[in-house]
């Protein structure tokens, strides 16, 4: 059996460091994603440890599960996304965990297969559901949403300095036809920024991508769901470790920690790749990871 080489985990012996997983002790893993960080939480917890992955990514769940089959029945996937965590959790009589892993954020998977439509790199259908089952994709919001709210999106979710001139583009080129193809709307956004506002070291069109991507996933609300509940999961001295690549999601991250009196917050300031990861991969340049305790 073989595996893709399709995604590296980001802050692998960090997260370890912190989430310190142990034998025979139980945790989750929100983000399963191909299974990267879980195994790594298999290994140092085995013989007895026990680690429930959740995945609402079709593709993904189906990749970690044969990668993790070995691990027997210290491993069990749960096909749904961590926002459902509690509802999970109390459905199938889990708990109360001693840790919990959230690495959010698209997965290389979902960047790497063009059909995903997640990325420019490619011309795709303009899709970037990490469930397929959601509704909506992000051509239905380009296409139906208004000039106003498109350029709030892309503000909002992306900070993207130049929304409202780049969704007036957009509303005047569905007009002519339906944007449905990411090449598309990569070109759109790129005629819509001026030259002297165009960012140097990154395609112009990469935060409204971002902040189509938060909107058609519903992940700032996802986010807001799970730092809720996952207090309420965690057993004392349980752990909660969550990795950010966006400032909006450390913002929360950060305030929900500070603001929940049944957790002390570990981490001062958040802990970054250190210079060999950033060489060896560099999509963990914008990782940030802050881990607070149940009390």
């Amino acid at each position: 059996m073989t595996h893709e080489p399709l995604h590296i985990s980001v802050l692998p012996q960090e997260t370890l460091d912190w989430l310190k997983p142990r034998p025979g002790g139980c945790y989750a893993d929100g983000t399963l994603g191909l299974g990267g960080h879980t195994e790594l939480m298999l290994r140092r917890s085995a013989p007895d440890g026990r680690v429930f992955g959740f995945e609402w990514d079709c593709q993904a769940a189906v990749l970690a599960q044969e990668r993790l089959v070995q691990f027997g029945e210290q491993f069990q996937l749960i096909p749904a996304s961590y926002a459902d965590m509690a509802k999970e959790c109390r459905a199938r009589n889990i708990g109360p965990l001693d840790g919990i892993l959230l690495d959010l954020g698209a997965s290389s998977l979902q960047f790497d297969r063009p059909e995903r439509g997640f990325s420019f790199q490619n011309d795709a259908p303009l899709d970037m559901r990490m469930n397929t089952g959601l509704p909506d994709t992000a051509a239905d919001l380009v296409n139906s949403v208004d000039e106003e709210q498109l350029a709030d999106i892309f503000y909002n979710y992306g900070e993207e300095r130049q929304s409202r001139r780049i969704a007036r583009r957009i509303a005047e080129a569905r007009l002519i036809q339906p944007v449905t193809s990411t090449r598309q709307l990569a070109d759109i956004v790129r005629h819509a920024v001026p030259g002297k506002y165009q960012p140097k070291n990154i395609h112009p069109a990469t935060k409204v991508f971002q902040a189509l991507r938060i909107a058609v996933n519903r992940e700032l609300d996802n986010l807001a769901k799970i730092l809720t509940d996952a207090p309420q999961l965690l057993a004392p001295g349980g752990r909660l470790c969550i990795i950010t690549f966006h400032s909006l999601e450390d913002r929360m991250v950060k305030q929900a920690f500070l603001g929940h009196p049944a957790l002390q917050v570990l981490t001062k300031k958040p802990v970054l790749p250190n210079e060999d990861e950033l060489r060896s991969n560099p999509r963990s340049r914008s990782a940030k990871l802050r881990v607070a305790e149940r009390i």
